[in-house]
Protein backbone atom coordinates (compact mmCIF):
# COMPACT_ATOMS: atom_id res chain seq x y z
CA UNK A 1 0.00 0.00 0.00
CA UNK A 2 1.19 3.20 -0.79
CA UNK A 3 0.26 6.15 1.70
CA UNK A 4 0.37 10.10 -0.24
CA UNK A 5 0.49 13.52 2.21
CA UNK A 6 -0.05 15.23 -1.11
CA UNK A 7 1.29 18.85 -0.87
CA UNK A 8 3.11 21.22 -3.50
CA UNK A 9 5.89 22.16 -1.54
CA UNK A 10 6.35 18.58 0.59
CA UNK A 11 4.54 15.57 -1.12
CA UNK A 12 5.36 12.67 1.68
CA UNK A 13 4.88 8.95 0.51
CA UNK A 14 5.28 5.56 2.43
CA UNK A 15 4.95 1.72 1.65
CA UNK A 16 4.03 -0.83 3.83
CA UNK A 17 2.45 -4.56 3.15
CA UNK A 18 0.50 -6.65 5.31
CA UNK A 19 2.93 -10.16 5.70
CA UNK A 20 -0.07 -12.20 7.85
CA UNK A 21 -0.98 -10.31 10.76
CA UNK A 22 2.69 -7.86 10.85
CA UNK A 23 2.62 -4.51 9.13
CA UNK A 24 6.09 -4.12 7.09
CA UNK A 25 7.60 -1.08 6.23
CA UNK A 26 9.19 -0.87 2.65
CA UNK A 27 9.81 2.84 2.45
CA UNK A 28 9.23 6.07 2.90
CA UNK A 29 10.59 10.03 1.78
CA UNK A 30 9.20 12.88 0.83
CA UNK A 31 9.46 14.70 -2.38
CA UNK A 32 10.14 18.36 -2.03
CA UNK A 33 9.88 21.35 -4.45
CA UNK A 34 10.46 25.40 -3.45
CA UNK A 35 8.11 28.76 -3.70
CA UNK A 36 11.04 29.54 -6.39
CA UNK A 37 9.77 27.24 -8.82
CA UNK A 38 6.95 27.64 -10.85
CA UNK A 39 3.70 26.16 -10.04
CA UNK A 40 3.61 23.77 -13.52
CA UNK A 41 7.64 22.73 -12.24
CA UNK A 42 6.50 21.84 -9.31
CA UNK A 43 3.71 19.48 -10.02
CA UNK A 44 5.78 18.17 -13.06
CA UNK A 45 8.45 17.30 -10.21
CA UNK A 46 5.85 15.53 -7.55
CA UNK A 47 4.74 13.84 -10.62
CA UNK A 48 8.09 12.36 -11.62
CA UNK A 49 8.66 11.67 -8.28
CA UNK A 50 5.54 9.54 -7.53
CA UNK A 51 6.00 7.83 -10.80
CA UNK A 52 9.28 6.64 -9.41
CA UNK A 53 8.14 5.64 -6.68
CA UNK A 54 5.37 3.52 -8.11
CA UNK A 55 7.72 2.01 -10.44
CA UNK A 56 10.50 1.36 -7.83
CA UNK A 57 7.95 -0.32 -5.13
CA UNK A 58 4.74 -1.86 -7.08
CA UNK A 59 2.39 -1.50 -4.69
CA UNK A 60 -0.60 -3.27 -4.95
CA UNK A 61 -2.94 0.11 -3.78
CA UNK A 62 -2.81 3.72 -2.82
CA UNK A 63 -4.24 5.66 -0.09
CA UNK A 64 -4.54 9.46 -0.08
CA UNK A 65 -5.82 12.13 2.84
CA UNK A 66 -9.08 13.63 2.09
CA UNK A 67 -9.64 17.33 1.09
CA UNK A 68 -10.03 19.21 4.48
CA UNK A 69 -11.30 22.68 4.06
CA UNK A 70 -8.90 25.18 4.51
CA UNK A 71 -9.61 28.95 5.45
CA UNK A 72 -7.25 30.24 2.87
CA UNK A 73 -8.31 29.67 -0.77
CA UNK A 74 -4.63 29.75 -2.35
CA UNK A 75 -3.26 27.27 0.33
CA UNK A 76 -6.12 25.11 -0.75
CA UNK A 77 -5.75 25.46 -4.50
CA UNK A 78 -2.36 24.78 -3.93
CA UNK A 79 -2.96 21.31 -2.20
CA UNK A 80 -5.73 20.59 -4.63
CA UNK A 81 -3.15 20.77 -7.23
CA UNK A 82 -0.59 18.61 -5.32
CA UNK A 83 -3.45 16.15 -4.48
CA UNK A 84 -4.21 16.13 -7.96
CA UNK A 85 -0.95 14.68 -9.50
CA UNK A 86 -0.87 12.75 -7.31
CA UNK A 87 -4.14 10.89 -7.95
CA UNK A 88 -3.47 11.17 -11.59
CA UNK A 89 0.04 9.21 -10.93
CA UNK A 90 -1.90 6.30 -9.26
CA UNK A 91 -4.64 6.30 -11.87
CA UNK A 92 -1.78 6.33 -14.42
CA UNK A 93 -0.06 3.14 -12.96
CA UNK A 94 -3.78 1.66 -12.45
CA UNK A 95 -3.61 1.42 -8.81
CA UNK A 96 -6.60 1.40 -6.85
CA UNK A 97 -7.17 4.36 -4.52
CA UNK A 98 -8.94 5.07 -1.13
CA UNK A 99 -9.16 8.38 0.14
CA UNK A 100 -9.02 8.60 3.89
CA UNK A 101 -9.96 11.75 6.10
CA UNK A 102 -7.37 13.09 8.45
CA UNK A 103 -9.37 12.30 11.38
CA UNK A 104 -10.22 8.67 9.82
CA UNK A 105 -6.15 8.06 10.09
CA UNK A 106 -5.80 9.10 13.49
CA UNK A 107 -8.63 7.13 14.93
CA UNK A 108 -6.88 4.25 13.08
CA UNK A 109 -2.78 4.67 14.33
CA UNK A 110 -3.44 6.20 17.63
CA UNK A 111 -6.69 5.40 18.67
CA UNK A 112 -7.81 8.99 19.12
CA UNK A 113 -9.01 11.25 15.85
CA UNK A 114 -7.65 14.56 17.35
CA UNK A 115 -3.88 13.22 17.86
CA UNK A 116 -1.00 15.53 16.70
CA UNK A 117 1.97 14.73 14.56
CA UNK A 118 3.88 14.24 17.44
CA UNK A 119 1.32 11.56 18.64
CA UNK A 120 1.18 9.76 14.72
CA UNK A 121 4.90 9.85 14.44
CA UNK A 122 5.28 7.72 18.06
CA UNK A 123 2.29 5.21 17.07
CA UNK A 124 4.19 4.84 13.27
CA UNK A 125 7.53 4.02 14.49
CA UNK A 126 6.22 1.90 16.90
CA UNK A 127 3.64 -0.30 14.77
CA UNK A 128 6.38 -0.62 12.01
CA UNK A 129 9.44 -0.63 14.13
CA UNK A 130 11.16 2.13 12.41
CA UNK A 131 12.70 5.62 13.96
CA UNK A 132 10.75 8.24 12.34
CA UNK A 133 9.85 12.13 12.97
CA UNK A 134 6.25 13.92 12.14
CA UNK A 135 6.09 15.02 9.38
CA UNK A 136 5.18 14.49 5.61
CA UNK A 137 6.77 11.32 5.41
CA UNK A 138 5.02 9.86 8.66
CA UNK A 139 1.93 11.24 8.30
CA UNK A 140 2.01 9.12 4.58
CA UNK A 141 2.74 5.88 6.37
CA UNK A 142 0.07 6.16 8.92
CA UNK A 143 -2.45 6.74 5.64
CA UNK A 144 -1.08 3.76 4.43
CA UNK A 145 -1.75 1.93 7.28
CA UNK A 146 -5.26 2.91 7.67
CA UNK A 147 -5.47 2.02 4.06
CA UNK A 148 -4.77 -1.59 5.03
CA UNK A 149 -7.08 -1.28 7.62
CA UNK A 150 -10.08 -0.63 5.47
CA UNK A 151 -10.08 3.03 6.83
CA UNK A 152 -10.99 4.99 3.55
CA UNK A 153 -13.94 5.59 0.62
CA UNK A 154 -12.23 3.61 -2.68
CA UNK A 155 -12.27 6.60 -5.61
CA UNK A 156 -13.65 3.89 -8.17
CA UNK A 157 -16.39 2.66 -5.66
CA UNK A 158 -17.71 6.60 -5.50
CA UNK A 159 -17.90 6.80 -8.76
CA UNK A 160 -19.92 3.52 -9.43
CA UNK A 161 -21.96 4.73 -6.59
CA UNK A 162 -22.74 8.08 -8.31
CA UNK A 163 -23.62 6.33 -11.47
CA UNK A 164 -25.55 4.36 -10.04
CA UNK A 165 -27.19 6.73 -8.36
CA UNK A 166 -27.89 8.40 -11.63
CA UNK A 167 -29.41 5.72 -13.47
CA UNK A 168 -31.88 4.82 -10.27
CA UNK A 169 -33.03 8.29 -10.35
CA UNK A 170 -33.57 8.29 -13.79
CA UNK A 171 -35.02 4.84 -14.13
CA UNK A 172 -37.69 6.18 -11.62
CA UNK A 173 -38.81 8.87 -14.18
CA UNK A 174 -39.25 6.62 -17.18
CA UNK A 175 -40.20 9.88 -19.82
CA UNK A 176 -36.95 11.71 -18.41
CA UNK A 177 -35.04 8.27 -18.85
CA UNK A 178 -36.45 7.68 -22.60
CA UNK A 179 -35.80 11.25 -23.25
CA UNK A 180 -32.04 11.00 -22.31
CA UNK A 181 -31.60 7.62 -23.95
CA UNK A 182 -33.15 9.45 -27.49
CA UNK A 183 -31.12 12.66 -26.85
CA UNK A 184 -28.07 10.18 -26.80
CA UNK A 185 -28.84 8.10 -30.06
CA UNK A 186 -29.93 11.36 -32.07
CA UNK A 187 -25.76 12.55 -30.37
CA UNK A 188 -24.45 9.13 -32.25
CA UNK A 189 -25.86 9.80 -35.48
Amino acid sequence: MLGIDPGLTATGWGVVSLDGQRLVHHAHGVIKTTPRQSDPHRLNLLGDGLFGVIAEFAPDAAAIEDIFMNNNARSALRLGMARGVAIYATARHQLPLTEISARAVKQAVVGSGSADKEQIAYMVSRILAITITAGDSADALAIAISGLHGSGISLTDRHQRVQAAKKDKFSANPALASAIEAALEKQKD
